[in-house]
């Protein structure tokens, strides 16, 4: 069984307050391809989105980036053609509020997954380098199968972006492919 679970792929994100810019502008759309063709396809589709509380004195980010995604604003609302794809799959797609840069941390990813019988994940969104790579290596220690569609993740730390690329083949063993080659083909 299969899963995609679509990473913080939000106006803060792409284009506001922490913006990925135009990396994450370019793969919109195939963001919000690759999550329709896991809807019809029946398979587990999951958004994982980054929420935070204004002037959370607390929360390790705080220190380390603006504020961003909080809880209620614009900002934190899907960016693009994903958030038409939503409105229209709303009964195929799971909201999942997470608070750290892995999507299993703290939330029940895990057990979501564990219960529908799920042992394939694949991911998309932003940022490569940060919650793509936690979510990957907290999957990769839960013995999950780990897809990666390199066209479908962006960073705005483009040396980043390249190792944990190569860091998911390498050190996860994960498969690292083209959506526009596999699952758009």
């Amino acid at each position: 069984m299969k899963a995609l679970i679509v990473i913080d792929f939000t106006k803060d994100f792409v284009t506001g307050s922490l913006p990925v810019g135009q990396p994450a502008v370019e793969i919109d759309e195939t963001i919000a391809a690759v999550t329709e063709a896991y809807c019809m396809n029946k398979h587990e589709v999951i958004m994982a989105v980054d929420l935070h509380e204004e002037n959370d004195p607390y929360h390790p980010e705080t220190v380390l980036f603006p504020p961003h995604n909080i809880r209620n604003t614009e900002g934190r609302q899907l960016y693009g053609r994903l958030a038409q794809v939503m409105e229209e799959r709303k009964t195929d797609i799971q909201w999942m509020d997470k608070t750290r840069y892995s999507a299993f941390c703290g939330t029940d990813l895990e057990l979501r997954l564990r219960a529908r019988g799920i042992t394939d994940i694949a991911l998309i969104g932003v940022c490569t380098d940060i919650c793509i790579l936690h979510t990957a290596v907290d999957a990769y220690n839960k013995g999950f199968h780990i897809t990666v569609y390199e066209d479908a993740v962006a960073s705005f730390n483009p040396a980043g972006h390249e190792w944990a690329l190569g860091h998911f083949r390498s050190s996860l063993g994960a498969s690292v492919v083209k959506a526009s080659e596999t699952v758009l083909a």
